[in-house]
């Protein structure tokens, strides 16, 4: 596959010099900066081993991105380079996953870049991504809440021309994952032991789509396959209704997991059932949810992104261990309905139970408190700076207990 996506690179290359004053290519171009300003601390209070992870990162994402070029296909060309630099850390406090480290020495790099090349193909509405492509989808999620995303090495396909239907299709036989310059097998997640953490595959394969059903109504489908480890079916739907003053929205989430071919990973048998309700009114948005994981195995999913739970944005764990069962509160204000635009707050409870651990120690339970508070300047000098605090604690049977912190600062500078 390593062949495949060099020659269409050379390929989209060389077109796209030869077309390179077609309209569309230079006039729809587009180049930003991410700055980003990351300290993260997580300090365990109890157990043996490390018992603090604690740096502070300063990165730089640019993104540099092509039109297409006229004709009724239009190739085009888009530039991603990372670079990330050690404001402090050490050799006793790596692992926050900002920055990479040295595998015998593990003292956290001082900096570190990389830049990945994507080829683009654009037929009507439908587009083709080969080299570095970044699919976000309920099978595959890279991690946002670090200083970079993780990336991968594929083909990826987007169609819109069916109206209200967009489909999905990929091919990725290599990830770098959010703290290293190295492209990687991919391995499936293996938090506590749950899976062969060594078992490694070149070929994750996904499909599916999303199908709006009027204004408020999207159902969606997907397929992945981590070959020989894992295959996974998703099923999701999202429905809003007025209820009252305010709005209700329900969040239903489905995944059916077994073993893929050799099964280098172990066993794989899971199915998660989830649901979320929420209900906004005047700038207050209370949430309550729910998910039952069944089977023998835990949810798989790939190692260096997350896990599509209704938890998402829990900072510590997981909680999609075998036989957990989890249900969630959350509360979330908008300043902006009290005259502060810009400005959120978010308060989260996640409660799990009944984790199989696999010996006679009976079963496991923890719990994650969380709290974030966010504000967007709106104007002045500092307009579109963004300020992200958040802090959580996190308590188990079967795990060390954590205090954890985390600030960014966060700046995208339009360059064209």
């Amino acid at each position: 596959m390593k062949n495949t996506h060099s020659i269409a690179l050379k390929a989209a290359l060389i077109v796209a010099t030869t077309q390179v004053q077609a309209q569309g290519f230079l006039e729809d171009s587009s180049g930003s900066v991410l700055i980003r300003n990351y300290y993260f601390d997580r300090d365990f209070r109890d157990g043996s081993g490390q018992s603090q992870a604690q740096e502070w990162a300063q990165g730089f994402i640019l993104k540099l991105n092509s039109g297409y070029t006229e004709g009724q296909v239009g190739f085009g060309l888009d530039l991603t380079s990372r670079a990330g630099f050690k404001l402090d850390s050490s050799a006793d406090r790596r692992g926050t996953g900002l920055l990479p480290y040295g595998s015998s020495s593990h003292e956290p790099e001082s900096e570190f870049a990389e830049a990945g090349l994507t080829a683009k193909m654009k037929l009507s509405r439908t587009e083709l991504r080969v080299g570095e492509v970044a699919p976000f989808l309920p099978v595959i999620l890279p991690v946002t809440s670090r200083l970079f995303p993780p990336s991968f090495r594929g083909v990826d396909l987007t169609s819109k021309d069916v109206e209200d239907l967009t489909l999905h299709a990929g091919k990725i036989d290599r990830i770098n994952l959010r703290d290293s310059t190295n492209w990687e097998p991919m391995r499936v997640s293996s938090q506590f032991g749950r899976f062969n953490s060594s078992a490694q595959s070149t070929n994750f394969d996904y499909a599916g789509g999303d199908w709006k059903i009027g204004a408020d109504t999207t159902a969606s489908y997907y397929y992945a396959q981590l070959e020989n480890i894992y295959e996974q079916h998703y099923v999701g739907l999202v429905k809003s209704f007025s209820l009252g003053p305010g709005t209700l929205k329900a969040d239903l989430r489905f995944h059916g997991s077994q073993a893929n071919g050799d099964a280098l990973a172990g066993p794989v048998d899971n199915r998660t059932y989830q649901y979320n309700l929420s209900y906004s009114l005047d700038g207050h948005t209370a949430s309550f949810g729910q998910m039952r994981l069944t089977g023998d195995t835990a949810l798989p999913y790939l190692a260096g992104t997350d896990v599509n739970v209704i938890t998402e944005g829990s900072l510590v764990s997981e909680f999609s261990n075998p036989h957990e069962r989890v249900w969630q509160a959350r509360y979330l204000y908008n300043f902006a309905a009290a005259g502060i635009p810009g400005l959120t707050f978010l308060y989260r409870y996640i409660d799990g139970s009944h984790v199989d651990l696999g010996s006679s120690d009976g079963k496991g339970n923890e719990i994650e408190r969380s709290s974030e508070l966010a504000y967007v300047v709106q104007s002045g000098l500092l307009k579109n700076v963004g300020f992200r605090f958040r802090q959580g604690h996190y308590t188990s049977n079967y795990f060390r207990n954590v205090d954890e912190t985390r600030v960014n600062i966060d700046y995208t500078l339009a360059l064209f």
